[in-house]
């Protein structure tokens, strides 16, 4: 399925989470991505313009807002979506979702028992340029094949544990989005930045905060841990992905992977072996 928010709307496989034993008790989310056995069929009616209650589908669901945003809540955790941070939902997640009042909704979906998801839970997807001219051109097709394998993989293309980072729309901030993607260990400040765009750092930062969620530094080490990950796939030693995304320190990376990451570049690379093993 692929459409704006009239078409996900009209998604007729959407369950309810309804807990039998107290019908008025509301919903409630279930703390494994197993769909409970209490589980109860409802209408699409209980779809808002601005959201809905928790529900469950039987099919991979990959989410973006090509305007607006959406906040989808999944096994405790809410996951903040915009124009440049999607989401899959693997078939059987429990999840609610809000909508912002301009979204304007993507959704692809995909036969759980054909195509096998990456991930067994939520996962933020950093919307490439490519996927994005995919995803809005599939909306003007009169005839666009669901489950489509070349879709499937154009939209798993990027790396399973990236994190989110949205992107910045101002014309400075996106200046310098756009500068530390191509080289994220640039060590320029936001002051520096913002001197060399003759615009003011206090500007430049409103800017990150307000459309980002995010301060610069912070969403700076986004970038820089996002892009170590393919180097430390690739076999390169800590201290060398460090310094080449720009960490002043071994130490100072391994930090903040952890903390980012809840293990350290070492134990994330014993992992992939494991994995590969």
């Amino acid at each position: 399925m692929n459409g704006d928010l009239g078409a996900y709307m009209t998604t007729s496989t959407l369950r309810g989470v309804r807990a039998t034993a107290d019908p008025a008790a509301g919903p409630a989310v279930p703390e494994s991505p197993a769909l409970p056995a209490q589980a109860a069929l409802m209408d699409d009616d209980f779809i808002a313009a601005g959201g809905h209650p928790p529900h469950v589908h039987d099919f991979h669901q990959f989410l973006y807002p090509a305007l607006g945003r959406i906040t989808v809540s999944a096994l405790g955790q809410d996951h903040e979506l915009s124009s440049s941070v999607a989401l899959w939902i693997p078939a059987g997640v429990v999840h609610s979702a809000r909508f912002s009042p301009d979204a304007v909704i993507v959704v692809e979906t995909f036969d759980a028992d054909r195509f096998t998801l990456h991930c067994a839970r939520p996962a933020p997807v950093n919307v490439t340029d490519a996927q994005r001219l995919l995803l809005l051109g599939r909306t003007r097709a009169s005839e666009a094949d669901c489950d489509d394998p070349a879709v499937f993989a154009a939209l798993s293309a990027g790396h399973p544990d990236s994190l989110p980072l949205p992107q910045p729309v101002t014309p400075a901030a996106a200046a310098v989005a756009g500068a530390l993607t191509r080289t994220p260990g640039d060590p320029r400040t936001a002051t520096e930045w913002a001197a060399a765009l003759h615009t003011s750092s206090t500007s430049l930062r409103r800017a990150f905060r307000a459309e980002t969620g995010m301060a610069f530094s912070e969403w700076r080490t986004r970038l820089r841990l996002n892009h170590s990950l393919a180097l430390l796939d690739q076999g390169q030693l800590v201290g060398a992905v460090a310094a080449r995304v720009g960490f002043v320190s071994t130490n100072g990376y391994i930090l903040a992977f952890r903390r980012h990451f809840g293990r350290t570049p070492g134990a994330y690379v014993r992992e992939g072996h494991e994995r590969s093993a």
